[in-house]
């Protein structure tokens, strides 16, 4: 798709068309990145990043357990089988 930069006050930009936006996951902040290519635009940040690190973090020291005890529910002791 071939869009035009615009003038917007002293800076320039582009118009993205809202399917695009949608199709791409992008909201209010974006992140920019010059690459060899040109410019590349990406989400700000990912959901969810770096919890799978945090995670691993807490397994190694023996944290990354449950918080609460399992409890069983009359599901788990009479109508769950095995």
């Amino acid at each position: 798709m071939k869009t035009r930069i615009v003038r917007i006050g002293n800076s320039r930009g582009i118009r993205i068309p809202k399917p695009l936006l949608e199709q791409a996951g992008l909201e209010d902040e974006v992140q920019l990145e010059v690459t060899e290519d040109g410019l590349q635009i990406k989400a700000a940040s990912a959901p969810r990043a770096g919890w799978a690190d945090a995670a691993d973090e807490l397994a190694e020291r023996g944290e990354g357990g449950l918080l609460d005890p399992e409890t069983m529910t009359r599901f788990d002791k009479q109508d769950w089988q095995w």
